[in-house]
């Protein structure tokens, strides 16, 4: 069984935000072609202000969550903001006991990290939404980790399936937010949030996969 220490770990968080503000400029376009243009100036916003606080404070990866989804939820606007922050903010809460963490525990974490979303947003997967990208990932983990692969093989089958979710957003129509009113022309278009929830599933699938020790 493979595992990593959740202390020291809160260096992930700050690759996260690397990720979100080099992609900074291509969310705000995508977004801009069916919303408000905003998504990645906000991201990369409070993703930045968030590290800006984690940078040299050797925190465990739950301390790291909690800053980041505190900053998330507080500081800064548009409507992802609260759902990203209650997100990483649940995340924080699950693991903030674990001296290191499993399959298991991860897989908890991002139940409860799913769960928070649902429970400020009335989205559901086919909506064309971070739900496209989040469903489908946290599905393939524990499908993987229940057929018995390893935590890491698990975390492959999670990055590939959040970047088929992402993929399948061009080809839904809005049913929430401000691309709903646009119907149909919200078509051949990525979700702005399924793609930077793509981005971040990615990111800290890496940077867990490089910390994985036998347990």
């Amino acid at each position: 069984m493979q595992q990593f220490q959740n202390a020291g770990s809160g260096d992930i968080v700050l690759s996260l935000a690397d990720k979100i503000i080099e992609n900074r400029a291509y969310l705000s376009e995508i977004d801009g072609k069916i919303g408000d243009g905003d998504h990645g100036v906000n991201m990369a916003k409070g993703f930045g202000m968030a590290a800006e606080r984690i940078k040299g404070a050797d925190m465990s990866l739950a301390q790291a969550f909690d800053t980041l989804g505190t900053v998330l939820m507080t500081e800064i606007g548009g409507s992802m903001g609260p759902l990203y922050g209650v997100m990483f903010t649940q995340f924080a809460e699950t693991i903030e006991k674990s001296d290191a963490i499993d399959a298991a525990t991860f897989s908890t974490m991002l139940h409860n990290g799913l769960d928070g979303i649902k429970a400020i947003g009335s989205a559901k997967v086919g909506d064309k939404t971070l739900l496209d990208t989040l469903v489908p990932a946290i599905t393939a983990f524990d499908t993987a980790v229940g057929s018995g692969k390893s935590f890491g093989a698990a975390l492959a089958a999670l990055v590939a399936a959040a970047e088929a979710g992402r993929d399948s957003t061009r080809d839904l129509v809005a049913k929430i937010g401000r691309a709903s009113r646009l119907g149909e022309r919200s078509l051949g278009v990525l979700d702005a949030g399924a793609t930077s929830c793509a981005l971040i599933l990615k990111s800290l699938a890496d940077g867990v996969e490089t910390r994985l020790q036998p347990a």
